[in-house]
C-alpha cells in the first residue's frame, strides 16, 4: 500500500514543506522563538503583532514607537534563526494596524495574516512589495466580499485565506449563540469559503489556497480538513505547549493542567466573545470586581476602555510573563487534551506521523475510503 504523504502548502511563490500555519498568539505568546522553530520544522511560523510594544521598556510611555521597534526586532530575529517561511498576524482592529503592516513590509516579511475585522484596504499598504496578504475570515460571505472589493479597487486578489471555526482560542469572529450551532462548525464553513473563493481563483487562473483553523488538534484532524478542501491548516493551541513558545513556563503549564470544563467563553472588553482557561482572575471579573488600570494606549478600536472592568492587553501581558493571578490565557477548545510540553520539531513530527497513520487506517482492509474520524 502506498502511504499518502502530506503535501506542501504554496502561497504564491512561498512554499512550506508541511501545510501547517502556526497561529499568531498575542500578547507575546508567538514571537521570533516560536515562529522560527515552526519555520525550521517546515511549517509557516507566525509572529503576533498585537500588544507587542508592551514588551518594550517604554511600551507604556511610547506605545506606537515601541510597537514598531519590537515588531522590527522580532522579524529580524526570526530571520537570523530560520531560513523558512515567516509571517506576521496583525489584527485589523488594532489602532496601529497600518503602522504594523508598513513595518512588516519594510522588513520584507513573507506573509501577513489579517483578521479581527475586514482588511479592505490592505493591498494599498503592501503595494510594490513581495509580501503575501492573507485575510482571516469566518464565512464564505466575508471571503467573497473581500475578494470582490480588492479586485474592484486594487486589481488584486488575496494570496490565500484562513477560515477560523468557532472552536478556536482567543477572540472569535462569531456571535456567542453561534459557537455551538452546527451550522457554524468549521466542517461546514470551510467548504463554503472554498466555494466562495473558487470563481475568483478560476477567473484569475491561479490558486487561492484556503487554510482551515480552529479546533484542529491531531494528524487525523489535518487529514479530515485537507480532504474537505483545505490546502493547509492553522494550529495555535498545540504550539503553546512547546519548548520554543515565547511565553513563560507557567503559561504553558496552564494548558497542560487544564481539564474538561476549565474553558469558558468570556465577554472581552473589545466587544467580542473569547475562549479562555478559567482562573481566579476571570472568576473575580465575573463577580463584578474591577481591575483598575491606566490605559497605555487605546490599542484596539472596539475596546470601551472607559467602562472596561480590566485592560485586556495588560491581562494578556501578565499571563505571558507567568503572572496568571493578574491575567488569563486564551486557549482553543482542545486545550484540555494537551498533556505535555515538547519541542516544536517533535510536535510537527508527531502530527505528520498521525496524518500518515490515519490514512493507512482509512484505507485498510474492510474499511471505507474517506476522511478518518477526528480523534
Amino acid at each position: 500500500m502506498t502511504m499518502k504523504r502530506l503535501k506542501s502548502l504554496s502561497i504564491g511563490n512561498l512554499v512550506a514543506r508541511i501545510p501547517i500555519v502556526q497561529g499568531g498568539m498575542g500578547v507575546g505568546i508567538s514571537l521570533s522563538g516560536l515562529a522560527a522553530a515552526t519555520a525550521n520544522a517546515g511549517g509557516i511560523g507566525v509572529i503576533a503583532a498585537a500588544g507587542i510594544g508592551l514588551l518594550e521598556p517604554d511600551g507604556f510611555t511610547d506605545f506606537l514607537g515601541a510597537s514598531i521597534r519590537a515588531l522590527r526586532r522580532e522579524i529580524r530575529r526570526s530571520r537570523e534563526l530560520s531560513p523558512g517561511v515567516i509571517g506576521v498576524n496583525i489584527m485589523v482592529a488594532l489602532r496601529n494596524f497600518a503602522d504594523m503592516v508598513r513595518t512588516a513590509v519594510e522588513e520584507k516579511i513573507d506573509v501577513i495574516f489579517a483578521g479581527a475585522g475586514l482588511p479592505l484596504s490592505l493591498p494599498e499598504l503592501v503595494k510594490g512589495s513581495l509580501t503575501k496578504i492573507v485575510p482571516i475570515v469566518s464565512s464564505g460571505r466575508a471571503a467573497a466580499l473581500i475578494s470582490k472589493r480588492w479586485l474592484d479597487k486594487y486589481d488584486y486578489l488575496p494570496d490565500a485565506f484562513v477560515v477560523e471555526g468557532p472552536r478556536a482560542g482567543g477572540h472569535l469572529g462569531y456571535k456567542p449563540e453561534q459557537l455551538d450551532d452546527p451550522d457554524y462548525r468549521l466542517e461546514k464553513v470551510l467548504p463554503e469559503v472554498v466555494a466562495a473563493v473558487r470563481p475568483y481563483a478560476e477567473a484569475e487562473g491561479r490558486e487561492i489556497p484556503v487554510i482551515a483553523g480552529g479546533g484542529i488538534f491531531s494528524g487525523s484532524d489535518i487529514r479530515k480538513f485537507l480532504e474537505l478542501g483545505a490546502a493547509g491548516v492553522q494550529m495555535a493551541t498545540r504550539f503553546v505547549a512547546t519548548d520554543e513558545c515565547d511565553a513563560a513556563k507557567a503559561f504553558k503549564e496552564a494548558f497542560v493542567a487544564a481539564e474538561e470544563g476549565d474553558l469558558e467563553i468570556i465577554k472581552s472588553p473589545v466587544g467580542m466573545p473569547g475562549r479562555a482557561i478559567r482562573n481566579p482572575f476571570l472568576d473575580s471579573v465575573e463577580q463584578g470586581e474591577r481591575k483598575p488600570f491606566a490605559c497605555p494606549y487605546h490599542c484596539i478600536v472596539t475596546c470601551d476602555f472607559e467602562k472596561a472592568p480590566y485592560c485586556i492587553s495588560l491581562a494578556l501581558l501578565n499571563a505571558q510573563k507567568g503572572r496568571l493571578e493578574q491575567g488569563f490565557a486564551f486557549a482553543g477548545a482542545n486545550a484540555p487534551r494537551v498533556k505535555k510540553i515538547v519541542p516544536v520539531q517533535e510536535l510537527v513530527d508527531s502530527l505528520v506521523a498521525e496524518y500518515e497513520e490515519s490514512g493507512v487506517l482509512a484505507e485498510g482492509p474492510g474499511l471505507p475510503l474517506g476522511p478518518a474520524p477526528s480523534d
